[in-house]
């Protein structure tokens, strides 16, 4: 149980962190609205996160993902998951989220539309399904031999996970608002591109040497 809470915190911190237009718009909002209303968008991408990984556990039990299978495949799934976290950090390394910051320019709206926007911007980028997908086969999160209640628990702590992330996005913008550099968001995604890229090797290491696993 404490290796699922582990991997739910990890998985929704790390695939929340890559700025892309939800980080964005979470950024431009904390700036130009108060930290409350960067929040909100973040709790929308948190339920968006959450949506997308039911989702992708749901269709990976409908292919018959058992204990035994994985077992008989760890290798390969986990190589394959694991050049996808490559390529995907490839992209968020190589992206310089600043350049879309100043285009992220709205009206005043209410709570409910700030957070109904960036759930629906959220739900809406297939590449948080591939990258949910990628973490979940690198991590060997799906087992169909497990009861669902542990998969729902995963579940709630990726959200958990992803919400840390959003409460720290926002305290350090708010934070930082009149000495804020858009630099900086350049800088991170090339941290957080080289972290999922590192994981990425170290998981086709560990899946080409069956037995070994160092994760």
């Amino acid at each position: 149980m404490v290796y699922i809470i582990i991997k739910g915190l990890f998985i929704g911190f790390l695939s929340s962190a890559p700025m892309g237009p939800v980080g964005m718009l979470c950024v431009q909002r904390t700036l130009n609205e108060g930290r409350r209303n960067g929040l909100i968008t973040g709790l929308g991408a948190v339920a968006g996160d959450m949506i997308i990984a039911l989702l992708a556990i749901i269709a990976a039990l409908g292919l018959g993902f058992s204990n035994e299978s994985i077992q008989q495949h760890e290798g390969p799934l986990k190589v394959v998951g694991s050049i996808v976290l490559i390529v995907f950090g490839y992209f968020v390394f190589n992206k310089n989220p600043s350049k879309n910051l100043a285009k992220l320019n709205e009206k005043t709206m209410s709570y409910w539309k700030v957070f109904a926007s960036s759930l629906i911007l959220t739900i809406s980028n297939i590449a948080t399904l591939f990258l949910y997908i990628a973490l979940f086969a690198r991590f060997n999160v799906i087992d169909a031999d497990k009861p669902f209640g542990y998969d729902l628990i995963t579940i709630f702590f990726i959200g958990l996970g992803a919400l840390l992330w959003w409460l720290l996005i926002t305290f350090i913008v708010n934070k930082l608002r009149t000495r804020f550099n858009p630099r900086g968001l350049q800088i991170f995604n090339q941290i957080i591109g080289l972290l999922l890229i590192g994981l990425g090797i170290a998981g086709i290491i560990t899946g080409t040497l069956m037995g070994i696993d160092f994760f």
